[in-house]
């Protein structure tokens, strides 16, 4: 059976990190400040579709999508370096500071161009949530906007047949297994396998693949990219798309942040405390103006 996977993926700032500018004026995270690195369970996400080529690498095809400034693109050389077939880059000035609902637009959109002009799209993957909004939003987002079935909190796919996906997913106090129609959306907890290092032959084969927006022009292994195609990493605009500017980025994102804040725990003295009322009420209230409850 032939199997096409779409892989979400996002480069994330590294949130271990957070300092003051790490929101800019207009309340969006201020990502050139932040260390980018590859979201987390978005990597257990890419190591379920890799799974699940080992099974048959003949008839799955995997496929990732990012959505970022140029500099996203590592995260599809990281994909292809662990065993992905190939990658796409949306980027467009126009989807900056994009929330949950932009994003989803976009991405959404994006898939609807591969299903019509590259394969069809049998199975959509990504991480449970994104450690800079920590939402879980996008994934089902996504899926509605599509009209596909939905997995989510995904712990093992377990098999694809007969048109079926059977997973295996988390609740609370267990676990339980469904069974789901393809097309599906799913989602996948960061308990899930991690994903499998590098591949050294795949990492000497793919270190030059960019995205043209990523190229300066100057570089000494230019002529690779007329010799080898597969060094050229898909990019798409929002006009690409076919997507609306107006639902994109900032335009299309009803979801505003007021503030980020980094709160350092630090224990600067001791004291002791009796059960007694005024000293309750005054540890809570101390606690509240130091930020550390509310």
């Amino acid at each position: 059976m032939k199997l096409n996977i779409v892989v979400l993926a996002k480069q994330v700032p590294d949130t271990r990190n957070v300092g003051k500018d790490a929101m800019t004026a207009e309340g969006t995270v201020n990502r050139a400040a932040l260390p980018a690195i590859f979201n987390p369970e978005d990597l257990n996400a890419l190591e379920q579709a890799l799974r699940l080529k080992d099974q048959d690498p003949e008839n799955v095809h995997v496929g990732v999508v990012t959505m970022g400034p140029p500099r996203a693109g590592e995260i599809l050389r990281q994909s292809l370096y662990r065993g992905a077939d190939e990658g796409w880059l949306l980027t467009d000035r126009k989807s900056a500071g994009a929330d949950t609902l932009a994003t989803a637009y976009f991405l959404s959109k994006a898939i609807e161009k591969i299903n019509k002009d590259i394969f069809h799209v049998d199975l959509v993957i990504g991480g449970r949530q994104a450690i800079d909004g920590d939402t879980a939003q996008v994934g089902p987002q996504v899926a509605q906007k599509l009209g596909l079935n939905q997995v989510t909190y995904a712990e093992e796919i377990k098999e694809i047949k007969d048109g079926k996906a059977t997973i295996m997913r988390h609740i609370d106090g267990g676990v339980e297994t469904v069974v789901a129609p393809l097309p599906v959306m799913v989602t996948v907890n960061g308990t899930a396998a991690p994903a499998r290092p590098c591949n050294a032959k795949r990492v000497m084969k793919y270190k030059y693949a960019t995205c043209p927006m990523e190229r300066k022009g100057d570089e000494p292994w230019t002529a690779l990219y007329e010799t080898r195609p597969y060094l050229t990493l898909g990019q798409w605009s929002i006009a690409d798309c076919g997507a609306d500017c107006e639902q994109c980025g900032l335009a299309g994102s009803p979801t505003k942040v007021k503030a980020v804040k980094n709160i350092v725990f630090q224990a600067k003295e001791s004291k002791q405390l009796t059960a007694s009322d005024n000293d309750v009420e005054s540890l809570v209230k101390e606690l509240l103006e130091e930020n550390i409850i509310g």
